[in-house]
């Protein structure tokens, strides 16, 4: 009779607990990353800002890291199944994915940043960024730095949206320099956002070939450019967040993307109420900048623009341009 009391009251215990845990409503954010995160600091981003997010609104939280296609339909399912309340995914890859799934869960809200699906269900959100106005100021700086006046750019894969690295890259040199010329290579295969292998092949050809500073937008292959970089004595300009630490005295500058803030800023959204809601952000939002626009931090960032003042000043200004409308840079996704 004990033990079935016993038994019973832990029983009763369990519901009480889990009624409570129901009236609270307490979230379930789950980070879903299009593949490994490794040092793709893209990726780190993500995981770090949806834990901020969930800090914030006292959630529990949960990373599910992808490695395949099939992975990363199977997390999204995963994370449905265990009752998510907000998934977060970064990047294209997820576009079918949402499509489908969002429909069947309308209580659970999805957010997806660094690129948008068309008709959004209503609880689907997107974040992304104006990335073409900071590549437009690193090809400043490649035009004005550049001492055999040919310059390059590896992208990670030759599709729409990461052209909005390329082109203005090339747009923003011939601004300063009409001699430049520019060339542009793909790391594409199996592993376009994670080969530092291929894209240190692509960066070798281009410095075979004269250019004496590249562009690397090639998310986890990047490290392979700064290792040919090291190897070979040319400079580096690279994307996400300040790799100058990483390989110092060859890296320029780097675009900065703030996609930790740019989860919070859109998870405020979200829990405010919002629908289908959708926010872009660039220089002016702080969504997207350089180290060269960062006066309180580049003394110590190890980049080589801090010792460019005719540089800094030619990017500087062209900033304030467009973050004041005067100077337009337009995104390579919708230039046609």
């Amino acid at each position: 009779m004990i033990k079935r009391l016993a038994f019973n009251l832990g029983i009763l215990s369990f519901l009480l607990t889990f009624s409570a845990q129901i009236s609270l409503g307490k979230d379930f954010f789950v980070y879903v990353s299009p593949d490994p995160i490794g040092v793709n600091a893209f990726l780190q981003m993500g995981k770090t800002g949806t834990e901020a997010a969930a800090k914030k609104f006292g959630a529990d939280v949960q990373t599910y890291e992808s490695s395949t296609a099939a992975a990363r339909r199977e997390n999204v399912e995963a994370a449905l199944n265990e009752g998510a309340t907000l998934i977060v995914l970064l990047g294209f890859e997820f576009n079918d994915i949402v499509n489908e799934l969002a429909p069947t869960a309308p209580d659970v809200q999805f957010l997806i940043v660094d690129q948008c699906i068309q008709n959004q269900p209503t609880n689907v959100h997107c974040a992304v960024f104006r990335e073409y106005e900071a590549s437009y100021l690193v090809g400043i700086a490649a035009g004005m730095m550049t001492k055999t006046n040919k310059i390059g750019v590896v992208g990670a894969l030759d599709i729409p949206f990461l052209h909005r690295y390329t082109d203005p890259y090339a747009d923003g040199a011939k601004a300063v320099n009409p001699n430049v010329e520019v060339e542009t290579r793909w790391v594409g295969g199996d592993n376009p956002f994670g080969d530092p292998v291929r894209a240190k092949e692509q960066a070798l050809a281009m410095y075979s070939a004269g250019s004496d500073i590249i562009f690397t937008a090639t998310a986890g292959g990047d490290f392979g450019v700064f290792e040919g970089a090291q190897e070979n004595n040319f400079k580096v300009l690279s994307v996400d967040v300040n790799r100058c630490v990483n390989a110092p005295g060859y890296i320029i500058d780097n675009t900065l993307k703030g996609v930790d803030a740019a989860i919070l800023n859109s998870v405020d959204v979200i829990k405010n109420g919002a629908e289908a809601s959708f926010t872009a952000v660039g220089l002016k939002e702080g969504g997207m900048g350089l180290m060269a626009l960062k006066p309180d931090m580049l003394e110590k960032s190890q980049c080589l623009i801090a010792e460019q003042k005719e540089v800094l000043n030619e990017i500087r200004k062209a900033a304030e341009k467009i973050m004041n409308g005067s100077l337009e840079i337009k995104d390579p996704m919708f230039a046609n």
